[in-house]
């Protein structure tokens, strides 16, 4: 663990302990009667299910988005696919959907004919794009996207699936609300199932894994609760936040119940061992903690902001973990104590004698194999292949991911974009900029105000309702179709030869829409991922170059974990996984600060010994010796806690994270465990020369191999 403020920091871990002690019964109820608000918060925090609510406000498409709102009351809209119904039933469906709360339109070609003209006798050009064999298209828009997910529901309920299939991005959003929902006690269960059966064969009590799962429970349900704050989390935060929580702060705890089984061995009773306990523990978990908050904090960088999030609410999480660790779950020891007693065994830890003589001796050649990996490392993480359409993620048995097919497969209807240009704009230039945008390699519909009247329907036969999908006060709105997929290089080139023309004919067009933004989200991405390695890599450098008193340690050991970091994402690359984008930007940040701590451990082991005198080679073989059952069962916390969800997971974004997190774990205890101590031996010299606290070893190292 790192060391944080000394002897001040160690005073008020021992102020804390005295009051712990004083009020173990006090605290224990508290913490119980915390969890009525907890849960209250938890229950009306809002979860957001739409990433692209996250991208910067400023950008063009985003104001896009605001006017159509603002403009057109179109917040979100839904393309649905209407079955074997004639129009007279289709007006009376249309009529059922209007009355639904946010809903603000509802629109069909039999808005243009009625009921009195038989389809067959309308020209093709008028029903190629609606209506297929006996299915045809209906347009509903919402006011905004987040009463679209509860009208979408509604929707739903008024007819079957055979009848009308609602397709979009808000439907794919209520389904992922649905899964997501569906699965999040499971998540808990399964990481809490996992945890515990590896506390149980490594700690010395069978009831000691119980409380401190109940006191990081405590602590998950308060961060949780506490979002209310924030207002609004994605669904993505609140599927890991429990998951990652219990897995980066469950050595925590584990740290203060050694150093209070330590402690007893020195003074008379359990409330002085606990003082002392809370003291040490204080100590080293608030550098620990520290760097690891600033892991997550580094996620604040991201253009996207649910990287801040993410960053916001866990790093709140691990420090209410910090603060339960050294209240709570000292309170339960206490009350619970004898049935602690009573319950001991001998803990299964492996030995790493084996693996600690092998480093010791082989230290250059682990070093070299490590640099020979690092390329095909490096150059995997580099060329790892990330998604950004998310509605592929989601099962395909879903409803809407079934509507979307079908809009694919009979209508074309693939990727839509909304074009914004002044009121004003001449009927000649706006005919004209339609015709180049038709010309553009797969654009199949193009829907404009002039494209009405080419429709061989008298203008006072639309009704107003269609006129106004199409025109507001201020702009006028085209509605153009690509068959080429979301978020690919194909439909993002589409995008950019529209985007040419539209500014040929009004400077201050814009598109928007979920091909736009999409396209947003790749470059906005892209560069997040650069700035958030950059970030998390600068924050916990110079919060290590403090705590470890060294400027080459900070550079050794963050080396150490990035190594980690990379053959983790190349894996990833070689075996021809395509990750979520998410996973990419954030997956580094995570290993990186819930890691580093285990290097840290044990370098300060290995800097201790140093100091004390000893050579280099029994320097690292006692410090295995003593870091190497900790860095296990931490490590396999962590991993446990994540392992379990990225199997069982529907949701390929979440899944896709925690199998993610769970193989970093391992990946980094073995990393710190065998390429760390060779680091710090071949660089022993440099070590000593660039850190405080080596003055006597300086002249002395010479003549060490």
């Amino acid at each position: 663990m790192v060391t944080l403020g000394g002897e001040n920091m160690k005073k008020l871990g021992e102020a804390i302990g005295r009051f712990v002690v004083k009020h173990k019964l006090f605290i224990v109820v508290a913490s119980l009667l915390l969890c009525i608000p907890s849960i209250f918060g938890y229950l009306n925090t809002k979860i957001n299910y739409d990433i692209l609510v996250y991208l910067p406000k400023d950008i063009e498409t985003m104001k896009g988005q605001d006017i159509l709102a603002e403009d057109f009351d179109m917040g979100s809209f839904a393309m649905c696919i209407v079955e074997n119904m004639d129009s007279k039933d289709v007006l009376d469906l249309e009529d059922k959907y209007k009355e639904i709360d946010g809903v603000v339109k509802v629109i069909s070609a039999n808005d243009l004919i009625g009921t009195t003209i038989p389809q067959e006798m309308l020209p093709s050009e008028v029903t190629k794009q609606y209506k297929k064999g006996n299915s045809e298209l209906m347009l509903v828009t919402f006011k905004d996207s987040t009463i679209a997910i509860d009208a979408i529901e509604e929707m739903r309920t008024l007819t079957s699936e055979e009848v009308v299939k609602i397709g979009g991005m808000s439907a794919s959003t209520l389904d992922t609300s649905i899964v997501a929902e569906s699965e999040i006690i499971t998540y808990v269960l399964v990481a809490v199932a996992l945890v515990l059966l590896v506390l149980m064969i490594s700690l010395d009590s069978y009831v000691v894994p119980f409380l401190l799962l109940g006191n990081i429970g405590l602590a998950i349900l308060y961060n949780m609760g506490t979002n209310v704050f924030i207002g609004e989390i994605s669904y993505i935060t609140k599927a890991i936040a429990a998951v990652l929580q219990l897995g980066v702060t469950t050595d925590f705890s584990i740290f203060l119940y050694h150093k209070y089984e330590q402690a007893k061995e020195k003074v008379k009773t359990n409330n002085e061992a606990m003082t002392l306990a809370i003291g040490d523990t204080l100590v080293s978990i608030a550098g620990s903690s520290l760097t690891t908050i600033a892991g997550f904090l580094a996620l604040c960088t991201m253009q996207l902001t649910l990287g801040f999030d993410i960053g916001v609410v866990m790093a709140k999480g691990v420090f209410i973990g910090v603060l339960s660790t050294i209240t709570i779950f000292p309170a339960f020891l206490l009350v619970f104590d004898k049935l602690v007693f009573k319950t001991k065994h001998k803990p299964i830890i492996p030995s790493f004698n084996v693996v600690k003589n092998f480093v010791v001796k082989h230290y250059k050649i682990i070093l070299l194999v490590a640099l020979v990996i690092a390329y095909p490392a490096y150059y995997g993480n580099a060329h790892v292949k990330s998604y950004y359409n998310l509605t592929k993620d989601l099962p395909q048995d879903l409803k809407s991911c079934v509507a979307n097919s079908e809009l694919s497969d009979k209508f074309d209807l693939v990727a839509s974009q909304v074009i914004l240009v002044n009121k004003d704009i001449k009927e000649n230039d706006l005919n004209k900029m339609v015709d180049e945008i038709e010309n553009v390699e797969s654009v199949n519909l193009v829907l404009s105000p002039s494209e009405l009247s080419n429709l061989a329907i008298p203008d006072e036969m639309i009704p107003d309702d269609v006129k106004d999908i199409f025109e507001s006060d201020r702009y006028k709105m085209i509605f153009v179709n690509s068959t080429e997929e979301i978020a690919t290089n194909k439909l993002n080139k589409v995008i950019d030869k529209i985007d040419h023309i539209i500014k040929k004919y009004d400077k201050n067009a814009i598109m928007a829409g979920e091909g736009p933004c999409m396209k947003d989200l790749v470059n906005i991405a892209d560069e997040d991922f650069k700035n958030v390695s950059i970030a998390s890599i600068g924050i916990i450098f110079i919060i290590m170059l403090f705590v470890l008193k060294s400027v080459s340690l900070p550079v050794l050991l963050v080396s150490g974990i990035e190594l980690a970091i990379f053959i983790n994402m190349a894996i990833s690359y070689y075996t021809g996984d395509v990750l979520p984008f998410v996973a990419s930007i954030v997956i580094g940040t995570i290993q990186l600060g819930a890691t580093i701590d285990y290097a840290i451990l044990l370098t300060t082991k290995y800097l201790e010994n140093r100091k004390n005198g000893i050579d280099k080679i029994k320097a690292m073989d006692n410090a295995i010796s003593n870091s190497a059952g900790s860095i296990f069962v931490s490590g396999m916390s962590f991993f446990a806690a994540t392992f379990g969800v990225g199997m069982i997971s529907k949701l390929n974004m979440i899944g896709s994270l925690c199998n993610l997190m769970s193989r970093g774990a391992l990946i980094s205890m073995f990393i710190v465990i065998c390429v760390i101590p060779a680091i710090l031996l071949v660089f022993d010299k440099v070590i000593i020369h660039t850190s405080i606290g080596f003055k006597q070893l300086k002249n002395n190292v010479k003549g060490e191999c």
